[in-house]
This record gives structure tokens, C-alpha cells and sequence, in this order.
């Protein structure tokens, strides 16, 4: 068996598994390297060893199958509730130790990730510094001199250094992004209301979200697909709508918005301009069409979220604890809270009434373009300079970032650059509501172009080329052969660990070309659909593209039980790829879903959900 890889993204992992790695193993190495990490301010609550351990027993004694993130490492945030843990949200008088545990993370222990800790924040998540915490300052990974970002800073700097696989966050003004941008990772801040927000200590209740940090887009989507479950008991939750079909005729290029030279902000920094100059040259370069947009509905509504009466909903949080204990909070997070008395009933409808104005004055917008690329921050800060300029320090990191969740965006801050001395750049990638797997698909491209190292690491991304990262276009290459799935063989189902036993890695999600029917078949569990290509009336149905090594592909085809076979599925774009088809005599007494166009939503719709959709 290996050592354990620098980096534990999923590719990685999975090549240990293949030469031996056991979640035990891996459990202990993992605690180890947190036991040496010279920054114990990256945690405010570690699980005990013993418990850590027990738990990578029973993963390993029960097998990977049907456990799509088997013996996964993570953290989790401490505003996030885990039963048995303390929840802190970095406040020590406020405290308390849930029974139950957040649906987030449940999900994702029941998928087999193995939880290592809850981690540092800006208290009450108000901050995107990362410095206001009575549990220290959790260091920048890559320059312990700067700000590690904030409030999600213990979860981003967990994942740069190496000590999880991923790690949750939340995100109402940033937190999810810019600790990603600051720490050379990625950061999914997903659409509001489609990963549950019950058990969180909200900050802004009406526009929270849990994020993921990640150092791949293929490792966020893994974990998205495993949480992505609507939870009709958070009142804020929302099932995603159906896979749609295309919103727009002619050519299908995508086109990048970005705002006008003179509407971009970078605070100073002279490095910062021509890292954003590359990125959008990088963007064309994969074939995107930049096209230049008015930044100022975008600005103004940042400008809302702090400079207006949405600072009263953070007081509505913590309402009584706060009237009672003023001085248990930090000095900057009661001066922002402190704020809300400033605000009227009158000023809070009033805000809303300019929020629709604005929301209705970037709908054109969003007809030019499809994606949105800014820069996650114009520039970084020293500890240092955040000490002495907290507040205003703060709210210009926050120029790209407040804006997303008044705007119902979903939005995936990417590794872009670096500067001279070593500080990373990254840019944010933004579209509307319900279109984030697209978006990590189209995210996972840029990442790989731009040839960055993973993390504080040296392990770099493979190259857009490679499909093993997940994030090649096509994903054929070298000896692995791409292959189509539709059903339970998709992430997070009950049968992906048939690809990803075999060496599979995701490639993309899109939809077939409209030549399809769908049927759910009888028989099971698992439930399976049927591919049935169509005389007439076909219809796109979601599919992902994974790639497989030949052999993988060969013993996957020996495996295939009738009536399910592998033949050739055309995709939206014309290319023709290996996938599963169903034969025609078999959907004959089945249940026809074509009208769902993908099997999640079918599935969701049978237990009173969704899932999302694509760019078009």
C-alpha cells in the first residue's frame, strides 16, 4: 500500500483504495497529520479518536457498496449542528449539544463519509475574514501572514492543507467563497434552499446556504449529489424543477458576462487586474464568448446586504441571546449586530422594494449571457491590516460575493492564478437559481486549464484533457472510454460504486439528443430506468458522462443483467458515446417517466422533491 497522497481529493483516494488503502488506515493517517499541523486554531472540536476509529471499523466491516463517499474524510463547520458535538458557532457562552443532526450531514454520513471535526469561523458567521474568533485566528494555508477568509475559514483551510477531503460550510455573503479563493481551493456556494439549512445557527436565515469546499469541481459534485435532497421540513427548502430542454435557438456557444472595465474593483492591488485579464482570456480559450455587462444592479445589491436593513435578520438570529449577553459576543461581530437598531419596519419593506427593482433590472442580463465571471475577491489582506480596518476591510471583500443570495444565483469560486509572491486568485462563476452542476461542469474545465496545484499542495490537477479529473469535456483519452449513465449508476446512487470501483471518474452531466423514451422498470431494489431510443416523440433525458478504463468498461458490460444492455447513446451535442440502453421488448409493461426528463426528478417527484438543472 501507498502512503497517504498529499492531497485527498477523491481521484486520489480512490487510486489508495486501489492499492490497498482501508478506511481504518486512512482514519489514522488522517488524524495523524492533524495531530502535526502546526495550526490547532483550524478546529474548535475534534471527534475523539476512539470515536473516529470505531466508526472507520464499521465502514470497513460493512464494504463500499452502495456508499459512494466510503471512508471519506470530512469537517463540518461549527454552526452546523452534529448530534453529540458541541455547536459553538465560535461563541463559547452560547454552546450548546444537539440531539439531532443537521440533514446535510447526515446525508453525507450515510453515504459513508467519515466526519474528523467542526471548525473554526467567523463567530455567528458574520465576517468574511476569518480573525473574529475567541478560538484564534485560523491561519491563511498558503501565507499564515494573510487572512485565511471568512466566516467558513477552519473548512477551507482543513481542505487546502490536506487534513479532509471536503468540508462544509455556509454562505450568505461569501463565506463559502472567498476561504476558497484564499486558500487555492474550490468553494460551491449552491442555489438557496437546495441543500437543507435545517440545523444550522442562521445568520441570515431567509438567504443561508450550506456550501462545500472542495479541492476538485468533480469532488464537489460528488458531495452535492449526495446532499442535494429537498427537505420539505426547512420552510426555505426548494425542489429544483425539472431538467429543462434548451432556452434559447441558434448557436449554443456560452457566453460569459463580465463587467465593464471601469465597474471592476480591485482595492489597490496591482497584481490582481491582469490575473482577471487572463481568466476571462482563459475563459475564451475553452470555447466561452466574453460578453461585457452593466456590473451596477449587481454592486448596488451588494451594497444592500450590509448597508441595509438585512442586518436586522442577523439580529433576529440571536435575538435573545444577544439582548441578554452583549458582552459574550467579539467586539466587531456586536458592533455589526448592534447595528440592526438602526433599521425601521419602513426601511426593511423599503430595501425590498429596491431589492425587486434591481432583480427585475439584471433579468435582461440574463438573457445575453449564461455564466457571470468575476474575480471572488479584488484582492487579499493581511491579519494585520484587518485588525487595525476590520469593518471596511471586510465590505470590500464582500464587493463580488454579497450580492449572490439577494440575486438567487448559484455560484462555484474556482483556483485561477497566482500572484508574484504566491497568493492565489481565483474567480467566481455565477448563473441562476438551479443550474449548479452545469456550472461545476463548466468550472471543472477552467480548474483544469489553468494547470494550479491543488491546495497549499504541490499534487496538480490533471489537465483538462485527462478524464481523470471529471472535468473533461469529452472524457475519451488514453485507454479509458467514456460511458453514458442515467440512473443508479449515477453519483450518489446505489450502483455508482460499480464505476467507481472500477476506476470510473465523472466527466460532465448533460442531456441526450431529443431521440428518447424513459421508463421506470419493474423489479428491484435498486430501482432502474430504461434508455429506449424512440421510432418518433423522443425527448432529451439527463445523462453523466463518466470514463472508465477499457478493462473497467469490459467487466461493467459482463456484469449488465438483461433487460439493460450497453449500445450507443447520441448526446445533445451529436456525439456518440457508450451508455446504457434498455431493450425495447422490456419498456413495453413499464412505467413511462419521459415527461421527467431525468431520473432524479423522477424519483424526487415519487418522494415529493426535485433536482436541478443545466445552463439551458
Amino acid at each position: 500500500m501507498s502512503g497517504l497522497p498529499e492531497s485527498l481529493d477523491l481521484a486520489s483516494l480512490a487510486a489508495q483504495r486501489r492499492a490497498g488503502l482501508t478506511p481504518t488506515a486512512l482514519a489514522r493517517a488522517v488524524l495523524e497529520r492533524i495531530s502535526g499541523y502546526p495550526d490547532e486554531a483550524v478546529w474548535i472540536h475534534l471527534v475523539p479518536e476512539a470515536e473516529v476509529m470505531d466508526a472507520a471499523r464499521a465502514l470497513e466491516a460493512r464494504g463500499p457498496d452502495g456508499l459512494p463517499l466510503y471512508g471519506v474524510p470530512f469537517a463540518v463547520k461549527d454552526n452546523i449542528d452534529v448530534a453529540g458535538l458541541p455547536t459553538t458557532a465560535a461563541c463559547p457562552d452560547f454552546a450548546y449539544v444537539p440531539k439531532e443532526t443537521a440533514p446535510a450531514v447526515q446525508a453525507l454520513l450515510d453515504a459513508g463519509a467519515l466526519l474528523i471535526g467542526k471548525t473554526n469561523l467567523d463567530q455567528f458567521a458574520t465576517g468574511l475574514v476569518g480573525v473574529r474568533s475567541p478560538y484564534g485566528v485560523c491561519l491563511n494555508a498558503i501565507d499564515p501572514c494573510y487572512v485565511p477568509g471568512g466566516s467558513s475559514a477552519g473548512s477551507g483551510v482543513a481542505v487546502a492543507a490536506g487534513l479532509v477531503s471536503f468540508a462544509l460550510g455556509t454562505d450568505t455573503a461569501g463565506s463559502g467563497r472567498i476561504p476558497a479563493a484564499f486558500n487555492n481551493v474550490v468553494g460551491l456556494k449552491p442555489t438557496r434552499g437546495l441543500l437543507s439549512a435545517r440545523g444550522v445557527v442562521p445568520a441570515c436565515r431567509s438567504l443561508d446556504c450550506v456550501s462545500v469546499f472542495a479541492a476538485t469541481c468533480a469532488d464537489a459534485v460528488a458531495v452535492l449529489d449526495v446532499m442535494a435532497v429537498y427537505d420539505p421540513a426547512d420552510a426555505f427548502a426548494r425542489p429544483a424543477p425539472p431538467v429543462q430542454s434548451a432556452a434559447r435557438s441558434g448557436p449554443q456557444e456560452l457566453r460569459i458576462g463580465v463587467p465593464r472595465p471601469d465597474q471592476l474593483a480591485f482595492f489597490g492591488n496591482p497584481e490582481t487586474p491582469l490575473l482577471f485579464e487572463e481568466a476571462v482570456a482563459r475563459l475564451a480559450g475553452l470555447g466561452a464568448e466574453p460578453v461585457e455587462i452593466d456590473f451596477g444592479p449587481f454592486a448596488e445589491t451588494a451594497a444592500l446586504l450590509y448597508g441595509g436593513p438585512w442586518v436586522a435578520e442577523r439580529h433576529a438570529a440571536i435575538r435573545d441571546f444577544f439582548d441578554a449577553r452583549p458582552d459574550a459576543l467579539h467586539p466587531v461581530t456586536r458592533e455589526i449586530i448592534a447595528g440592526a437598531a438602526r433599521y425601521s419596519a419602513t426601511d426593511a419593506f423599503a430595501a425590498q422594494y429596491r431589492l425587486a427593482e434591481l432583480r427585475r433590472a439584471v433579468e435582461p442580463v440574463w438573457q445575453a449571457i449564461d455564466v457571470l465571471a468575476t474575480p471572488t475577491a479584488g484582492t487579499i489582506y493581511t491579519i494585520a491590516q484587518v485588525l487595525d480596518d476590520p469593518i471596511r476591510l471586510n465590505t470590500n471583500l464582500g464587493f463580488y460575493t454579497n450580492f449572490m443570495n439577494l440575486l438567487d444565483l448559484c455560484a462555484v469560486a474556482v483556483p485561477s492564478g497566482r500572484q508574484g509572491d504566491g497568493l492565489p486568485f481565483g474567480i467566481t462563476l455565477s448563473a441562476p437559481a438551479f443550474r449548479d452542476r452545469a456550472l461545476l461542469a463548466l468550472a471543472g474545465r477552467y480548474h483544469a486549464a489553468t494547470g494550479l496545484t491543488l491546495g497549499a499542495g504541490e499534487t496538480r490537477l490533471p489537465p483538462a484533457d485527462d478524464p481523470s479529473t471529471g472535468s473533461a469535456p469529452h472524457g475519451a483519452g488514453g485507454d479509458r472510454i467514456p460511458i453514458a449513465v442515467c440512473g443508479a449508476h449515477m453519483s450518489g446512487m446505489p450502483l455508482n460504486a460499480e464505476l467507481t470501483g472500477r476506476g470510473g471518474a465523472l466527466v460532465h452531466q448533460c442531456l441526450t439528443a431529443p431521440l428518447y423514451r424513459f421508463y421506470a422498470l419493474p423489479g428491484g431494489p435498486p430501482d432502474r430506468p430504461g434508455l429506449v431510443r424512440a421510432v418518433s416523440g423522443g425527448a432529451a433525458i439527463a445523462v453523466e458522462v463518466w470514463s472508465l478504463p477499457a478493462a473497467g468498461l469490459g467487466s461493467l458490460v459482463a456484469a449488465v443483467p438483461p433487460p439493460l444492455a450497453i449500445g450507443t447513446v447520441e448526446l445533445e451535442t451529436g456525439e456518440r458515446v457508450k451508455g446504457f440502453l434498455c431493450e425495447a421488448h422490456a419498456a413495453a409493461g413499464a412505467h413511462d417517466i419521459t415527461e421527467y426528463g431525468s431520473w432524479r426528478t423522477f424519483l424526487a417527484a415519487e418522494a415529493g422533491g426535485g433536482s436541478a438543472a443545466g445552463f439551458r
